[in-house]
Parts: structure tokens; sequence; C-alpha cells
């Protein structure tokens, strides 16, 4: 992100000539510009509305989330700045709503909201599992503790959206490591399934950890896996698959195997599956 630069800046101090703003720089918001080649990731499009603020914004919401180092966010979404006069601009979101001291911190010596008053706004702001999503994802990289948004909630009861938080955090689960591992984790809370354990590791006679199963039941070792595109088509992913699943077969596992398109075409038939591996394994549950 140290490419997108001012370009006032850039001009008086003779590192650039207009002519070369123009033939080698994209403008990405007024006076901020990128260079032609890049493709700006989430954290660039924060890190250039944070310029654009004339460095005084802090960053808030899915940017904040990109700077605490969350991955997966979506392409299309617009930069997200809080405590600052300006109105929002094209590609630029400006929220103005009650912001502690104490919930905004440094990252790269960039103001930002901390992780549990960013999961807040997230959890508040973006409808349906997107937002579960977007929170797991967050977890994930940070690992930071739930009650840090239980306590940013409890400071703002009457916030906007405050609702829809507590729906969502009711299903986030940092363990998820992908979109499609959160996606495999509500179909099976939803039809019914008891809440599965994430990342569960599995040891070998040693006691080491040498595998890690998605999600499942570790009571009655059935576990599901989300199996990318590179499962089905890189020869080396699935000769490890052939490898990894003998071996969790060894230790007794049940492993439900889940692709992108059982999981967008016929979600009832992931948990069938699992339902039927659980109830061989004993449980009763309805």
């Amino acid at each position: 992100m140290e490419e997108i630069i001012v370009g006032s800046e850039a001009l008086a101090a003779g590192v650039l000539t207009r002519q070369d703003l123009r033939r080698r720089y994209v403008k990405m918001h007024h006076n901020v510009y990128a260079p032609a080649a890049m493709v700006p990731t989430a954290r660039d499009r924060a890190y250039a509305a944070w310029l654009w603020s004339g460095r005084n914004a802090t960053l808030a919401g899915l940017s904040a989330a990109a700077m605490h180092g969350s991955r997966w966010l979506p392409e299309d979404h617009p930069a997200e700045l809080t405590r600052i006069r300006s109105a929002s601009a094209p590609g630029i979101r400006v929220h103005r709503e009650a912001l502690l001291d104490d919930e905004v911190c440094p990252v790269q010596s960039i103001d930002c909201t901390t992780v549990a008053r960013t999961v807040f706004d997230i959890g508040r702001r973006i409808p349906g599992d997107e937002a579960i999503i977007r929170i797991d994802a967050l977890l994930n990289a940070t690992r930071a503790p739930l009650a840090g948004v239980a306590l940013v909630a409890a400071r703002h009861p009457g916030a906007r959206g405050i609702r829809h938080l507590r729906r969502v955090m009711a299903l986030v689960d940092g363990g998820a490591e992908s979109p499609q591992e959160t996606r495999t984790r509500l179909v099976l809370i939803r039809a019914g399934a008891p809440v599965p354990q994430t990342q569960i590791p599995v040891r070998n006679a040693s006691g080491r950890v040498v595998r890690r199963i998605d999600l499942g039941w570790p009571a009655y070792r059935v576990g599901v896996e989300y199996d990318g595109g590179q499962h089905w088509t890189d020869p080396a992913a699935h000769a490890e698959d052939i490898a990894r699943l003998e071996f969790l077969a060894e230790q007794g596992w049940i492993i439900i195997r889940v692709s992108a398109r059982q999981l967008r075409e016929a979600p009832e038939d992931i948990w069938r599956r699992a339902e039927q591996a659980l109830r061989r394994r004993g449980w009763t549950g309805s």
C-alpha cells in the first residue's frame, strides 16, 4: 500500500512530474493515486481512503478488518471511515456514530477501530450470513476474545442494528478458515445438528497434533471437511487427501466431504450424510 501516493506531495517533493503522474498512475480519490498496474486490495483501498482524509480519519468496518489482517474481503466494498467531518465520496463510506477513545487503536501508525469495535460494527451493518462470514474471518485472523465485543455492545445499547448483532454473534466461530467453512457450519446448525467444534486437532501415537479437521463432533469422531477446487483438480493435493483420509480412518474418524457444488445445490444432503454418521456413532438427538 506504500505505492499509493498523495499527488500534491509527490509533485512538491520532486519525486514525480505531472507527466509521470498522468502516465504511470491512476486516480483513486481526489489527490490520491495508485500505480496503473496495481490491483488494489481491501487494505490498499483502506489506506487510500485514509490518505484522502488527510490522514485524519479512523478506519472502520471492513477497512479496519483489512488492517487487522482479515482475509476473504469483498473487492467491491467501499472503504469505511469514521471520525471525519467530510461527507462520503465515491468508493468511501463515512460513518457518524459514537466512538470512544479506547475503541480505537493504531495499526501501522493508522488509527483503526479495535477488533472488538470492528466486530460490533460489522455485525450491525452487514446483513444476513455475510456478517457472520466477515466476523469469522476477522476473529480467525486476530484470535480476539468475544468478551470484548460484549463490552462494546453494553456501552452502546441503543445503537442501530444491535438486535441483528446479537443474532449474528450467536452463530460466529473464529475457527472457520474460509467463507465456505462458515457456510457449511451454518447449513449443519440450521438443519438441526449439534453445534460442531472447529479446527479439531488429531494427534498421532506420540501425542503430537498432526492433522486438523475443519469441523465436527469429537465425541462421536465424525468430522466435516470442505474441499476447495484444488482438492479435486490438483494431483498433489488429491494424493495428500488420500493419505489424510486414510490416517483419519485409522484413528476412527468418519469424514463427510463437502464440495462447492454440494454446498450450493444440495445443502440438505450435507446434513443427511452427517446425521447418518452421527447416529451410527450413537447420537440420539432429534
